[in-house]
């Protein structure tokens, strides 16, 4: 309760104070803008970044009395119904993040088989690339085909009151990194899976972290020196971390039901930090989303089986990486949402 005050005074007091102060801060932050852009024509970032944090607090803020509604209206009590809205009440949260930073950085979205995606039940497989991608299942996935995701997170997020509150009023699972105790995570792991349903969704990011190319060496290197049997099948990515396989393998053998998707993005790699968004690299860029789906009777359930497969999907994806990296354009002509996207075009 301490964690979530504290929070929550944070989040407010910050917002008040960018609030009040924004007849001194925008100016000067215009004035930074001006003399960088004249001496190295940088995008316009200060006033970007300044605009960013102002909406993501006012974002935190509507979550907030969006989770009080809903702690209100079923009286505290768990039941499916207010598991449904509290997934609606994400959903809208994190769409309107990610609506924001589409906005202020320009960013053109192209989406390739977002039908695919839906329905449940459903285990989406993402890779990670930077500190927006999180938005992404929920606001793409879930505004399509109005689904529910259960996360497996890790437990430092729990310092924003949304997700320390919210994430415990739905399946999910806040993951201490080198907790000691591997096998009470997979078990809690494991129900996550229990009885989902066509509107429920499972999301793990098997990578476990951002990738860097520092990071992908040193993966590589761990892997030859500990488990040499699967170093070879690590070897041929380049573009993605090697996927960790205590969790991904005991989600694809707690969920036989559930058809398997795989989410491809690109153009938001290389932002692990605020830092990397103020170089200015994000702006005007275009975001690639794919999906692939595989159906549940054609994953294989052994555990070697599994992890040649989760491999074989792992280069697939890092292939289309890969070419979707060196052939996608940074600027270009704004591309309208396909037919069937409805995500994106209520973004």
């Amino acid at each position: 309760m301490w964690r979530r005050f504290r929070g929550i005074a944070v989040e407010v007091s910050v917002l008040l104070a960018l609030t009040v102060l924004a007849p001194l801060l925008a100016p000067a932050a215009i004035v930074v803008d001006v003399v960088l852009w004249m001496r190295t024509r940088k995008p316009w970032m200060a006033v970007r970044l300044l605009a960013m944090l102002w909406w993501f607090l006012v974002g935190e803020l509507y979550g907030l009395i969006g989770l009080l509604t809903v702690w209100v209206r079923f009286r505290g009590g768990d039941s499916a119904r207010r598991r449904e809205a509290v997934y609606r009440v994400k959903r809208a949260w994190l769409g309107s993040h990610l609506a924001g930073i589409r906005r202020l950085f320009g960013l053109r979205f192209e989406v390739e088989g977002l039908e695919l995606a839906g329905p449940g039940p459903v285990l989406v497989m993402i890779r990670h690339a930077s500190i927006i991608d999180n938005a992404l299942p929920d606001a793409i996935i879930g505004r399509a085909h109005g689904i529910g995701f259960r996360f497996v997170i890790k437990r430092e997020l729990q310092m924003l009151p949304t997700i320390d509150i919210g994430g415990r009023w739905v399946p999910t699972l806040f993951v201490r990194r080198a907790s000691g105790d591997t096998a009470g995570e997979l078990e809690r792991l494991r129900n996550l899976a229990i009885d989902m349903t066509e509107r429920d969704g499972l999301l793990i990011y098997p990578e476990g972290t951002r990738a860097t190319p520092e990071k992908l060496a040193r993966a590589k290197a761990i892997i030859a020196e500990r488990q040499p049997e699967i170093a070879p099948l690590a070897d041929g990515l380049q573009n993605l971390l090697p996927p960790r396989l205590g969790g991904s393998i005991a989600l694809l053998q707690a969920a036989p039901t559930a058809d398997v998707v795989i989410f491809g993005h690109v153009g938001l790699d290389g932002f692990e930090y605020v830092s990397d968004i103020w170089a200015g690299g994000l702006v005007g860029s275009t975001v690639r989303l794919k999906f692939w789906r595989f159906p549940a009777d054609s994953v294989p359930r052994d555990r070697e089986e599994l992890v040649n497969w989760l491999y074989a999907r792992w280069q697939e994806l890092d292939d289309w990486v890969g070419e979707a990296r060196d052939g996608a354009p940074r600027v270009g002509p704004r591309t309208e949402p396909e037919p069937g996207a409805p995500a994106l075009a209520a973004l």
